[in-house]
């Protein structure tokens, strides 16, 4: 049986204040990047941290210690809280919280880091576009024409998955994921459970369904995965290969996943999105400067009859959510 993901210790959740000052929670795994809770935690958008601990055998003196160390270790003004899952089972990661108060969820892995313009960027492009779900990392599903089934994939040019490494999206997604759907619903979480894995692909059903829309990947000018297996530094080359030997099994039973909900589902609802919100436009256009093509917008112009103006500086558009 493959090993569960829950594995890890935990996950984060964050809340947004979907005010006048919006807001965010953020969930997380508490394990292995205090840096990313320092940075997310002391932004003003951030409402609250729940640090989800996914191990329910770890003993209550253990995590009572844990609890108190993140209480003194962050920065910034949101509370944060450390919350023993009922189960391992991937479900509980999208279970409606009493203590979430806020109408958006910032839900990501412990590993990630994000630098705060990117993180704030991914934030205002959500109030845009509040019924879909924002994300960094995306994959998509495709059409094996030779075995006529679905599989799990990643595109250069197009997806229609965001990943919970790093995701935005309504708190109101939660109950409906968990508590709506009738049977179908229960069916997909079972699904979840048996295959231990692919909880995320189950969430970008139940959201696709709802907008009958793709996701909206933003781009981020420093974003860090520490857990992924190409990481190098750690010395650890045997564990690197394993976790890429296992990447293809992966694959193959997220693909399962994905035939499995369409199966229970009786339709198909993911829908493909193209493009990159970005913060912003760069000029593309090459000019000749000292003898060598660069950018027009490092060109300094200068102004008058007969000088030598180049090329045009660039122009970044008054709204952020260029799409």
């Amino acid at each position: 049986m493959p090993p569960h993901k829950s594995a890890r210790p935990a996950n984060t959740l964050m809340g947004l204040d979907h005010s006048s000052h919006q807001r965010i929670l953020r969930v997380s795994h508490p394990s292995s990047s205090v840096n990313s809770r320092h940075v997310l935690r002391a932004s003003p958008l951030v409402s609250s941290v729940l640090v989800l601990w996914g191990n329910p055998s770890t003993p209550t003196q253990t995590l009572s210690q844990l609890a108190h160390n993140l209480s003194f270790s962050s920065l910034g003004s949101a509370s944060i809280s450390l919350h023993r899952q009922p189960s391992d089972s991937l479900n509980t990661r999208f279970l409606p919280r009493s203590s979430i108060g806020t109408h958006v969820v910032l839900i990501c892995d412990d590993d990630m880091e994000m630098d705060p313009k990117s993180f704030e960027f991914a934030f205002r492009v959500w109030q845009s576009n509040s019924e879909r779900m924002i994300g960094v990392f995306v994959r998509s599903h495709d059409i094996d024409l030779i075995r006529k089934e679905w599989i799990y994939n990643v595109h250069p040019d197009k997806y229609s998955m965001i990943l919970t490494k790093f995701l935005i999206l309504k708190s109101s997604y939660l109950f409906k994921y968990n508590c709506g759907g009738a049977k179908e619903m229960s069916e997909m979480r079972n699904i979840v459970d048996e295959m231990r894995n692919c909880e995320d692909i189950l969430m970008n059903f139940v959201v696709a369904d709802v907008t009958n829309a793709g996701p909206i990947m933003v781009g981020a000018e420093r974003v860090r995965d520490w857990g992924d297996a190409g990481n190098d530094g750690d010395g650890d080359k045997d564990r690197r290969r394993k976790l890429r030997s296992r990447g293809n099994g992966t694959q193959k039973r997220r693909g399962r996943c994905i035939r499995e909900f369409h199966r229970v589902l009786g339709r198909m609802p993911l829908n493909y999105s193209y493009g990159k919100a970005v913060n912003s436009v760069g000029e593309q256009g090459l000019c000749k400067k000292g003898g060598k093509l660069v950018f027009c917008d490092q060109v300094k112009h200068r102004d008058g009859n007969g000088s030598d103006i180049l090329g045009l500086q660039s122009y970044k558009h008054p709204s952020q959510n260029i799409w």
